[in-house]
């Protein structure tokens, strides 16, 4: 297995692998999974030096977590970065719950709430169900516009007087090491900086292959003041796994006739040099200098070896000079190297 070095968090003093590891799928987002694969699927990680775990209570309603914390109890805690969320509040269900996309789960329903008393409750319930005593990296989850619309200003304000502030203080006491957010939009970061003293953020979905909108104003601003910045969503929900095939998935939805054009695209010349367009995905935005870490999903032993042989593959500088060409990706676009 190839060797994972790490990089510092931003400012943080944190160092986290450049590979992470995903823990979404883990609460069935897709299906209904194997627990024992599912845990192993984490261990395997961890040895093999995927060091960094962020999970979420959002992921399946806690179920995400409890498998994590199982791992942990095989591998140890002191051998992992751990980072998980706030923004909800787990309470058992009565008859039916909103699973929130997740096929299975725990049976706990999830009230939104970014208040202070809310964050201290949700960051114990964390604690209780990962079995350890300290989160390294804690994040502010979904505070964007895409999962609140016109009420993203209330929450913001919200989140800064409640969340933020009961994050500082833990920071400040030792009981989380990093704080920031976990969100899809590379705008709400920017807002969020300006007003907060983030540590890192979890960025998913805006700086890929396929669109590199955060490297407008978020990740130099992240490379300034020394933000970590910890890329998900590396395939855009799924498209750039897959290629644009019938029912590929971008942005959580079927992908539009727009989108499906420009990866059959980025196919073609990936095809050209001899790359198969996941690798392609995970090497075009490691290189970034404010990027610490790109975290990637996996269910089973046998995807994170896929994920990790794809790590170590070496993509040719002709690849990206002809994506740039093209105008497939932006001309400043670090990537190679």
């Amino acid at each position: 297995m190839p060797s994972i070095a790490t990089r510092k968090l931003g400012r943080t003093g944190l160092d986290v692998a450049e590979l992470g590891f995903g823990a979404a799928p883990l609460g069935d987002l897709y299906a209904l999974l194997d627990d024992a694969l599912a845990i192993e699927a984490v261990t395997t990680a961890v040895q093999a030096g995927c060091t960094l775990i962020d999970t979420s209570p959002l992921y399946g309603h806690g179920l995400s977590e409890h498998r994590v914390g199982t791992a942990l109890r095989r591998v140890g805690r002191e051998a992992v970065v751990l980072s998980s969320k706030v923004g909800r509040c787990l309470t058992p269900a009565r008859g039916a719950w909103d699973r929130e996309g997740y096929l299975g789960g725990l049976p706990f329903a999830a009230t939104l709430d970014y208040g202070y008393d809310a964050t201290l409750r949700s960051i114990e319930q964390s604690l209780q169900r990962l079995g350890t005593d300290r989160l390294d990296v804690v994040l502010i989850h979904d505070l964007d516009r895409r999962n609140h619309g016109d009420r993203l200003d209330a929450y913001v304000e919200t989140a800064v007087a409640g969340a933020w502030r009961a994050l500082a203080r833990l920071r400040a006491e030792k009981v989380i090491g990093a704080a920031g957010l976990g969100v899809n939009e590379s705008e709400i970061c920017v807002r969020f900086a300006e007003r907060c003293d983030i540590d890192c953020v979890l960025l998913a979905g805006r700086y890929s292959l396929l669109e590199q909108g955060a490297a407008d104003v978020f990740l130099p601003l992240a490379e300034q003041r020394g933000i970590g910045v910890l890329l998900g969503g590396v395939f855009n929900s799924g498209i750039l796994a897959t290629g644009a095939v019938p029912g590929a998935k971008y942005d959580y939805a079927p992908a539009s006739a727009p989108i499906l054009a420009r990866v059959r695209a980025i196919e073609a010349v990936c095809a050209r040099h001899g790359v198969s367009l996941p690798v392609a995905a995970i090497h075009a935005v490691r290189q970034h200098p404010a990027v610490s870490s790109v975290v990637l999903g996996a269910v089973t032993p046998a995807e994170v070896a896929r994920n990790l042989a794809s790590w170590a593959a070496t993509p040719p500088a002709d690849l990206w000079a002809e994506l740039k060409h093209e105008g497939l990706i932006r001309p400043d676009m670090k990537v190679g190297g």
